[in-house]
């Protein structure tokens, strides 16, 4: 069986769902396909965490900046799919202070609402904090809900005349000389032609690379990410030094995920979890918030980050690969036409990555419809119960927020 479309997206996570809502705005006739229920990769075992841009701001202008405005603009149009937490950048007495002050610096540079708060202050809103905090910096942090949120931009897309096909899996792409013209997807569904077809395979992008003939260099790391119980934390918490391990603390209702470490991994469907990865998450997420030592866990699990490393853009171990993201032209980079990868990023900027995008399959296609997901918001995004029936629908399971959905009352 033949099926045609305009575009075809592979990938159904933030990015690949965000760019079938962009093009379908556009009145783009648009096909997602994702070999399992939406949002299971990457995006659905995340820590979750809407940045700010505080993160990166000692050391990444772009991706700071890029992070606060689409935090911005996920409050406006993600409703139910964010919880608007805050969070804390928390000094203790033997970490750097210099590293502490720039941070802050560049976070008044870029234009990130950054203060310094008194650590009674802070205390008093969270009475756990270690005894040993030395300073505070409150940044408009926030907490996502990724089921939720892969729902509810599937379900706009879909309303504006997309195709969304979980459990539907490429087994191969479909060539005429040198351009991508379909694939071949299982589980009945057949084969597919496309004017062009996009890669939102995240970690797996190089993989859907190499059916294509083309070479997308991705070097993907794992990181573990302990569920426990915690209830009252409304703030999240990090740790103000150089990424490491253990430095994350985000809320949920009645529950914390501690994360995360970065380790390379050679294939993200099979690698280790680690022993030594939740033990030293716990031990270092403890130093900042003592409950952590021994906090009864509820669930553990590891996702993949799709860090995109050409030879060329490599600064020295898996911490050093830009959080930035990279939209790769296979037509002007290979000579290989039609066919488009995404690469990088971060959930919080999944919707800036898709406009990008966007913008440039559009371009080929000659449509001139201009981006406007920035400005609608998402389907059912004020109404959780419904966002949550839309979850079982496209069978999204994902781990980060298995304690949020299907709570809606």
């Amino acid at each position: 069986m033949m099926h045609s479309t305009d575009v075809l997206v592979v990938g159904g996570g933030g990015t690949g769902t965000g760019i079938a809502r962009d093009l379908a705005m556009r009145g783009v006739d648009v096909t997602l396909v994702d070999r399992g229920g939406l949002g299971i990769g990457t995006t659905g075992r995340s820590h979750g965490l809407l940045h700010s841009g505080a993160r990166y701001a000692e050391a990444d202008e772009a991706g700071a900046r890029e992070c606060i405005v689409e935090n911005e603009i996920l409050r406006e149009i993600a409703g139910a799919c964010i919880r608007d937490t805050g969070g804390y950048f928390i000094r203790l007495e033997d970490d750097d202070p210099d590293y502490f002050e720039e941070k802050y610096e560049a976070c008044l540079d870029y234009e990130i609402p950054a203060e310094r708060i008194p650590v009674e202050q802070a205390r008093e809103a969270v009475p756990d904090l270690a005894d040993d905090v030395a300073e505070v910096m409150e940044v408009p942090d926030g907490v996502i809900y990724p089921s939720r949120l892969v729902a509810a931009t599937a379900a706009d897309a879909r309303e504006h005349g997309a195709t969304i096909l979980p459990d539907a899996p490429v087994t191969d792409l479909l060539k005429d000389d040198e351009r991508v013209i379909g694939a071949a997807v299982d589980h009945d569904v057949g084969k597919i032609h496309a004017d062009h077809v996009v890669n939102a395979t995240g970690a797996w992008a190089g993989q859907l690379g190499d059916m294509a003939g083309v070479d997308v260099e991705m070097k993907p790391t794992r990181g573990v990410m302990i569920c426990q119980e915690y209830e009252g934390l409304g703030t999240v918490l990090n740790r103000a030094r150089d990424p490491d391990d253990g430095d994350i603390v985000i809320p949920h209702a009645d529950e914390v995920i501690l994360g995360t470490t970065s380790v390379e991994v050679d294939d993200p469907d099979e690698y280790e979890e680690a022993d030594w990865e939740v033990e030293r998450t716990i031990e270092e997420c403890a130093a900042i918030f003592p409950p952590a030592a021994d906090a009864p866990e509820t669930r553990t699990y590891w996702g993949v980050r799709p860090l995109y490393a050409p030879e060329e853009a490599e600064t020295g171990g898996a911490r050093g690969i830009s959080r930035g993201f990279f939209v790769l032209d296979h037509d002007e980079r290979d000579g290989v036409g039609g066919f488009t990868s995404v690469v990088g990023g971060k959930l919080t900027t999944h919707r800036m990555m898709a406009e990008a995008a966007a913008d440039a399959i559009a371009e080929r296609l000659g449509v001139d419809e201009p981006c406007r997901t920035a400005d609608e918001q998402l389907y059912a995004h004020d109404d959780p119960a419904t966002l949550d029936a839309l979850v079982e629908e496209f069978d999204i399971d994902g781990p980060a927020d298995a304690d949020v959905v299907g709570r809606a009352q």
